[in-house]
């Protein structure tokens, strides 16, 4: 019982520590989204084998027929179906690590977090919002302005902000 109790007196002073600290600027953002992209290519490099050995599989049991195209790599460019699965692996992505504890690997390595201006997580909903109104990170302009928060903040109704060095 007192292990439950410590949990949620670190989580409580996580978020009033959060709540007083200053929104992340335009570099510390940028800073956080090219981290981010290389793990985005790892896991759309992932997902691609995946692909390709279920297409394949498929070709050959028969379920297929790409003959039509030059090869496996060829069919899978001209698939709708593909690309909308590499958009839902970023979708998941994004979603899965700001509604779950506010960061993503790149926002951690800088030390930022998104979060609601009360310190909580932000929801999936308000996470899809976000990545639908981010312009594939070009919303953060808005945040070249000292103090302000960036595009999707303002249309997900949340916030960015830099965590102290030691949170205790």
């Amino acid at each position: 019982m007192a292990k439950r109790k410590q949990k949620k007196v670190n989580k409580n002073n996580l978020q009033e520590q959060s709540q007083s600290s200053p929104h992340a600027n335009f570099l510390q953002r940028m800073g956080a989204y090219f981290y981010d992209l290389f793990i985005i290519a790892a896991l759309l490099m992932l997902a691609t084998l995946a692909a390709l050995l279920l297409t394949m599989m498929s070709n050959k049991l028969g379920l297929i027929n790409i003959s039509a195209y030059k090869d496996i790599a060829d069919y899978l460019s001209r698939s709708l179906l593909f690309a909308g699965y590499l958009a839902a692996v970023i979708i998941a992505f994004y979603g899965y690590f700001w509604s779950n504890g506010g960061q993503t690997i790149g926002m951690k390595a800088w030390r930022l977090r998104v979060q609601n201006s009360d310190g909580s997580d932000i929801g999936f909903t308000q996470a899809l919002i976000r990545m639908a109104t981010s312009a594939f990170g070009l919303g953060n302009a808005c945040a070249i302005l000292t103090g302000r928060n960036a595009f999707q903040d303002l249309w997900s109704e949340c916030e960015v902000i830099v965590l102290p060095k030691k949170i205790k």
